[in-house]
């Protein structure tokens, strides 16, 4: 079965001081067989372009509430009246601080989860029939489960 890919590209502001922000190109991935992830690509002025991947969950929850801890956090506020996600990423190269239009991540967001709705991550991965299949029994199985040594006890008193 091929996975099912939700993308969104759209433009993010990499903000850089509460007075200046310049835009950065993105594209949001979302994929059926990585459940609980989403990928962001930051197209910028580089050779190749910048990839965070964190929970679904986290930028569900961080559209309504401030959220996270480390090295991703997300949190919705109002710039000039738009209602905007913040993004604070961290990484040993550096820290960023990106707001994305709500409208737009939601909207995207609502299409991740018809695809996959919110307690079935697991069953798209496939875990229990993979497990089932592993721990199935097989005829060598028989061979492992005889006892290999004969008993110290006689019988009949011998």
């Amino acid at each position: 079965m091929h996975p099912t890919v939700v993308e969104r590209e759209l433009e993010l502001e990499l903000v850089l001081s509460p007075e200046r922000s310049i835009p950065v190109p993105a594209l949001l991935s979302y994929r059926s067989d990585d459940p609980y992830a989403v990928h962001i690509t930051f197209h910028i002025d580089s050779e190749h372009p910048v990839n965070w991947t964190f929970a679904r969950e986290l930028l569900v929850e961080g559209v309504f509430r401030p959220c996270g801890h480390g090295d991703v956090r997300v949190w919705p506020t109002k710039v000039e009246g738009r209602s905007v996600v913040l993004m604070a990423l961290s990484a040993p190269e550096g820290d960023a601080l990106l707001e994305a239009p709500a409208a737009q991540v939601s909207a995207w967001l609502e299409r991740t989860l018809r695809v996959v709705p919110p307690g079935s991550e697991a069953e798209q991965l496939g875990i229990d029939d993979g497990l089932a299949e592993l721990l199935a029994p097989t005829p060598a199985d028989d061979l492992w489960l005889r006892d290999p040594w004969p008993s110290d006890e006689s019988k009949d008193g011998e």
